[in-house]
């Protein structure tokens, strides 16, 4: 099965908003087995969009589009599909009563302008929209599938989750299984290259995509069952775990600060974090699951010399070794360790610096991890902007603690 993404709205071409729906579905794709040729990107405009929607139903056997459901009059998607395929609109009585019913619970009164999201053509059902207003179309017609689901990520993923994947999933046919396996501390060229024997595999394949967590490996097998699939991944996954090692940290749903914070748990620690670089958003990472209450004791975000020795840091040390450096680092771990009572400490700091040769920013960056009589630290360079360095550092931390525990 072909599959094309068409994603509508002129904020997208304007830059006003970033269109996370189509990675979101590209990314749903290859563990249904389905491959995705093509991705666009239209504004609100009939014409423009009837002309994508015809390449489209030309090349593709699935067609998922996203945005233009609304009830505004640049809202064009329903007038575009049915322009396609020569189908005039009509009201349906029973989704404009879903609509009132909708408006009735938020204590409003509908707007007319809403009712054009109670039409829909002799081709299409209405999928359900729990999430907002605008109920998404299914059309099955001269063994096409055209699926239009709303804009907001809010109403389309959960309209994917449980209307469309259930729909679409027995259409397939066969079994489709996919393992995702996550790493980091390995550069993705680095990762395709020891990888590079099984890249070609037709069956299970093997898909490697950089994240802003590491590196992530996905695995699909294609069979005739859940047995035979998982029979096919199992000894897969086993050469590709005994090729990277220690780099992994988690597979499919895991994420760092649930697995380092499972850890934590189980060997009863708690953590605490003293942090300058990353400016709080490591603490705040940590923080985000409410089961981290019982370990995580706290975070000191330091963001001038002063605050560090505020906190406890020795100020010869500044004189020293500078203000950003490896010793920096572990100093901050042992002061978050000790002053907050933690039975691990961690300490992040790191400044920015301007490539000579790219004339690229570089975020160099410290991490100590103070643990008993076990002193860690590491450090590394990262390119890009401070947003995305931070992000990156916040991932090393997590890392780099997951080590300390795992050994």
């Amino acid at each position: 099965m072909r599959a094309e993404i068409i994603s509508i709205g002129t904020e997208l071409l304007l830059g006003e908003i970033t269109d996370t729906n189509a990675p979101f579905l590209a990314a749903e794709l290859p563990a249904l087995g389905i491959d995705l040729y093509w991705i666009s990107q239209v504004g609100d405009n009939q014409a423009r969009l009837v002309k994508v929607l015809k390449r489209a139903w030309q090349r593709s056997d699935l067609i998922l589009t996203t945005g233009g459901l609304g009830p505004t009059e640049d809202d064009i998607t329903r007038e575009a599909i049915a322009e396609l395929l020569g189908e005039k609109l009509k009201p349906v009585p029973a989704l404009e009563r879903e609509l009132r019913e909708f408006f009735a619970r938020l204590g409003r009164e509908m707007p007319l302008t809403n009712l054009k999201q109670a039409t829909i053509i002799p081709s299409a059902e209405a999928i359900p929209n729990p999430s907002g207003t605008a109920p998404g179309w299914w059309v099955e017609k001269d063994s096409h599938i055209l699926i239009a689901m709303p804009g907001p990520p809010r109403e389309m993923q959960p309209m994917w989750q449980n209307r469309v994947l259930p729909r679409l999933r027995p259409q397939i046919g066969g079994v489709i299984i996919s393992r995702v396996i996550k790493l980091f501390g390995l550069p993705e060229a680095q990762v395709a290259e020891m990888v590079a024997p099984r890249l070609s595999s037709a069956n299970p394949t093997l898909g490697v995509y950089a994240k802003a967590d590491g590196i992530y490996l996905r695995l699909t097998a294609k069979a005739g069952d859940e047995k035979e699939a998982g029979e096919m991944i199992t000894p897969f996954e086993a050469e590709l775990r005994e090729a990277l090692g220690d780099y992994i940290w988690g597979v499919d749903s895991d994420t760092l600060p649930a697995v380092v914070g499972c850890l934590l748990a189980e060997r009863k620690l708690t953590l605490a974090v003293m942090e300058s670089y990353t400016g709080g958003l490591l603490s705040a990472t940590i923080s985000e699951s409410p089961e981290a209450a019982p370990y995580f004791k706290g975070g000191l975000v330091a963001g001038s010399d002063e605050a560090r020795v505020a906190y406890g840091v020795d100020y010869r040390l500044i004189a020293g070794s500078g203000r950003e450096s490896a010793q920096m680092a572990l100093a901050m771990a042992e002061v978050a360790q000790s002053r907050l009572g933690a039975a691990i400490g961690i300490g992040v700091t790191g400044e920015d610096e301007l490539g000579e040769a790219e004339r690229r920013l570089f975020g160099t960056f410290y991490i100590g991890v103070a643990y008993g009589k076990n002193k860690h630290v590491a450090t590394s360079s990262y390119p890009g902007s401070r947003a995305r360095v931070r992000r990156w550092v916040v991932a090393a931390a997590l890392f780099e603690l997951r080590k300390v525990l795992a050994s």
